[in-house]
């Protein structure tokens, strides 16, 4: 048999402490949270919000980072300027190259091509400093195994090998 409540349409003898009419005791607070959950507790939120807006800042200074090494001002930056086939041999290539300091010098691969795009002659050409100026106009000869077709600008780097003279 149930205990009488104040309540004549309600027999609740599991709650005996009156927790689910509002009475305060020892187990009202237990009553709730297995009812409802735990309310979330503010401190870990805010945890939680901090550490995804650092990891969105890391990202986003990655991201810059890359776009600034790839798109962003070059040191060195090399044009083709044209080309003309010599003879069966031969390929006479022209070349601007600007560099932000021009008392570095720099060496660029360049390459002749037949017509089926096969590379058939290389050269690499030392561009001494130049003073003041940044932008210089060069122009090379490569030499060739084949009969040239076109040739281009494969690399510009200010890092001169040893071997190659920088008079």
């Amino acid at each position: 048999m149930t205990e009488p409540t104040s309540d004549p349409g309600r027999t609740d003898a599991a709650d005996p402490a009156g927790a689910s009419r509002g009475e305060t005791g020892a187990g009202s607070d237990d009553h709730y949270t297995d009812r409802y959950g735990r309310a979330p507790r503010p401190r870990r939120w805010r945890r939680m919000g901090a550490l995804l807006t650092g990891v969105v800042v890391l990202a986003g200074t990655g991201i810059a980072y890359v776009g600034w090494t790839k798109f962003g001002p070059k040191d060195i930056e090399s044009e083709q300027l044209g080309y003309s086939v010599l003879d069966e041999s031969s390929v006479e290539l022209r070349i601007r190259l600007t560099r932000s300091d021009p008392s570095v010098p720099v060496v660029c691969v360049v390459r002749a091509m037949s017509r089926d795009l096969t590379e058939i002659g290389r050269r690499e050409v030392v561009i001494a400093p130049s003073g003041a100026e940044q932008t210089v106009q060069v122009s090379t000869v490569i030499e060739t195994s084949e009969p040239p077709a076109s040739a281009a600008i494969y690399t510009c780097t200010d890092s001169v090998p040893g071997y190659l003279e920088t008079e």
